[in-house]
């Protein structure tokens, strides 16, 4: 079933999860991924963090929680969002209030040209693609991702483990699903 969402702006998403990022202009416009997706009417970009939705689920690598299946109906109805901004201001925004569920992204391997190959170093759309991929949302994954060179690479990359966090329950469940495949590296290196 796909919902339509009204954004402010007045276009209409045909996607079953609205996506917002908070964007800190602090990038590049001819090379930003999340500008190119905005410019094709896939995510909605602010510009203040107070016009992110309440209760939306916001990626935040810095929180305990790991997202997983569970956040689906969250998504569904609140929203998924992001931030672009760099690193060293990332934090401050998201100590600046508690109105969103903040969740952070299992171990995953970047397939972007700036960090391809580095475990957890994803871009936002990577990021995006990744909620939506582990919250069954697949087909809206595959289409952030399809508008980049590399996109489609990511769920290469990452399939089996994307397909494990799918699968698990709950964020407990996606967090053992995590330590099996890190366990799983280690003892794999450690018979070299």
């Amino acid at each position: 079933m796909i919902l339509c969402h009204i954004w402010r702006c007045g276009r209409i998403s045909h996607s079953p999860v609205e996506i917002t990022v908070y964007h800190a202009k602090q990038c590049d416009p001819k090379k930003c991924s999340t500008l190119k997706l905005k410019r094709q009417n896939l995510v909605r970009i602010v510009h203040r963090s107070r016009q992110i939705p309440r209760g939306a689920v916001i990626l935040d690598p810095f929180t305990p929680k790991a997202f997983s299946p569970e956040d689906k109906e969250r998504l569904q109805k609140r929203g998924l969002a992001a931030l672009d901004c760099s690193w060293v201001h990332a934090k401050t925004v998201f100590e600046v209030s508690g109105k969103w569920k903040h969740r952070c992204l299992p171990y995953l391997i970047a397939a972007n040209p700036v960090n391809y190959g580095i475990p957890t170093k994803l871009s936002t759309v990577e990021a995006l693609a990744a909620a939506l991929y582990i919250s069954s949302f697949f087909e809206q994954a595959r289409e952030l991702l399809s508008k980049f060179k590399w996109g489609p690479q990511f769920l290469i990359l990452n399939k089996e483990l994307l397909d494990d966090y799918a699968k698990a329950k709950d964020s407990t469940g996606v967090v053992l699903a995590q330590q099996q495949f890190i366990e799983q590296i280690s003892s794999s290196e450690n018979n070299k």
